[in-house]
Order: C-alpha cells, then structure tokens, then sequence
C-alpha cells in the first residue's frame, strides 16, 4: 500500500471527518499565492457542468474575484448540451465572464470522430455514425481488467462485445484529442489574458491517473487533487452553488452513450472509491475498512491490489520529460 499512517490518518474517521470552511480558505490563500508566483493575473477554467470544475471555478473567484477569472466552455457532440449550459448558469452564478468555444470542428478536422469509428468498426463492422456508444471496463476482481464496446442502434437495442487491444489502443488515442483540444482552447485564452490555467482533477483522479497527459492533466494550479469526491461534493454546498450543479452525479462525458466513471475507469461509485482509497493510502486493514464499505474483506484486498497497480501503470502520466546527458544519464 502507499500510506505511510497506520490507522486512520488524516482524515479521523474518514474523508467525510473534513471542515469546508477551513479548506475554502486554505485552498483559497494557495491558489492566490500561486498564481501570484506564477507572475499571472487571474485563472481560466474549463467547466463542464460538473462539480469538480464548478468547485474549482468558484475557489478562484474566492481567491482573486470575480474579475480575475474566466470560464469557458469547450462542447462538442460527445458533451451533452445541458453541460455547456450549466456552465453558462454557473458562471452567472459566480458573477464571471463566460466564453463558449465549440471544440467539434477542429476534432472533425484532427480526424478524431473518423479515428473513433475505424476503431469502432473493427468491432463492430456494420457500425453508423447514427449509434451511441461508449466503453466499459470488467468488474473488480484483482485480475485483469478487460474493457469491452457497447453500441445502441437506431431502434434502441443495444450490444456489448469484447475490445481487442489494437482498436482499444486507437479508440482511446482517437478519443483523448478532445481533452487536448480543450487544453489548447484553455492555454490561448491563458496567454491572451495573462492567467494561468486551473486544472479540476480532485483526489481520486490525480492520484489513479484518470486525466490524460497533455490534456486535462495539464495545468498550472490544481486546487482539489487532494481532495475526495465527497469533500468535493461538500465545499459544492457550503460555496451555495447551483443545486443543479452541486448534486450531479459524476460523468466522463466522453463518449456518446451515458457513461459513469465507475463503469469506465475506477469500478466503484465515488462513495466506495473514496473510502477505499483513503483506505489503501492509511494503511487501514481490509477487515476494519469492509463493514463501512459495504464489500467484502476479499473485494477490499482485491480493490486495494487493483488501486496499487492503477497508480503504478499512470505513472507515466504525472512523469516530466527525461533529460537526457550527452554520456547518456537521464534525470
């Protein structure tokens, strides 16, 4: 396991042992601090619609007023509409400039969308540009996990068959150009404005690699990676943001069919993930973490292997270029 605690760590009795108050300032002084480090002049956020960018949203303006931020939204066809617009009525809420920035024309032009369905087609050859789709992973298991496609059609039937690698491998390479592209919207409105760019990935995500390099894993402040989903969810409420926004549930928004993170990346509603990563981070024993987990001692031993080799395999993520010496050392 990773943690260094025994017991129960930081957090007393878990990640819900938290005071909003006191992490609405503590977060709020550090983002102050390091954009002014950072000799910048305010923040641009990229928000979705859901919590953890709204969170992060509203920290900033906390921080260095409503002002100094900049809201965007950055849809396209794997993006509901109701997430550009809960964006807008966010950042009506928090009183900043919102800019709407349709992403779909340059992924058309990358080629994303016809990577998607090449990959998509080895699967599935009789494939239309008309179905819904997403990907799902295996349940846990502490082996390995095996994702698999579902399509629905037209008429609402819908199947799911097994990914080989290779069409996997291009389906998610095809697919990570759209956080790419938001990441490039992100950083030249950055450099128009002179702001640094917040990242939204809260704890769960930044520490088991759900981000893509280069793209939303890419930023110049992070202000909730060390912050649970749940703790997420609590400064959402104690900040008075729209209902609509603070209560929704986690999405990927990546992919044309509804898709949770649970199914896709992690296994677990955020609920259990949170205490199962706190868990594993504070050395708690699989014995004393199961009753409150709601699993069994072998499904919190099989999810504390599976949390390990998650963080072990995205490693490659949080790594910073390899500088390489002329007599071939590399630091």
């Amino acid at each position: 396991m990773n943690g260094a605690h025994e017991g129960l760590g930081h957090f007393g009795h878990g990640p819900a042992d938290f005071d909003p108050a006191v992490a609405v300032k503590g977060l709020g002084d550090g983002v102050a601090r390091a954009v002014r480090d950072l000799g910048r002049r305010g923040t641009v956020v990229a928000i979705s619609g859901g919590v953890d960018s709204a969170v992060v949203a509203a920290l900033c303006v906390a921080a260095l007023g409503p002002e100094r931020v900049l809201c965007l939204r950055l849809p396209e066809r794997g993006l509901s509409e109701l997430s550009s617009e809960l964006g807008r009525r966010l950042a009506q809420h928090l009183g900043v400039s919102s800019v709407e920035e349709p992403i779909e024309p340059v992924l058309e032009a990358l080629g994303c969308y016809r990577l998607q369905e090449e990959a998509i087609r080895s699967v599935f050859p009789d494939f239309d540009c008309t179905w819904s789709h997403k990907l799902v992973r295996s349940a846990p298991t502490g082996g390995v996990i095996v994702f698999s496609l579902v399509v629905r059609r037209p008429d609402g039937s819908e199947e799911r068959r097994r990914m080989p690698p290779e069409p996997y491998r291009l389906l998610l390479g095809a697919t990570n150009m759209k956080q790419r592209t938001r990441k490039l919207f992100e950083y030249t409105w950055a450099d128009r404005l002179g702001y640094a760019v917040a990242g939204t990935p809260n704890l769960l995500e930044y520490d088991q690699g759900f981000f893509v390099k280069g793209g939303d894993g890419l930023a110049d402040v992070k202000p909730i990676a060390t912050l649970f989903k749940q703790q997420v969810y609590t400064l959402a409420k104690y900040l008075g943001l729209p209902e609509e926004v603070a209560e929704r549930p986690p999405t990927t928004e990546t992919f044309t069919l509804p898709q949770s993170q649970e199914e896709f990346y992690f296994g677990y509603p955020y609920e259990q993930m949170d205490l199962l990563l706190w868990g594993e981070i504070h050395n708690v024993a699989p014995e004393r973490l199961a009753p409150q987990v709601r699993l069994e001692v072998r499904d919190v031993e099989a999810a504390y292997w599976e949390i390990g080799r998650r963080r072990a395999a995205t490693a490659y993520l949080h790594a910073p270029a390899r500088i390489i010496e002329p007599d071939g050392t590399a630091y």
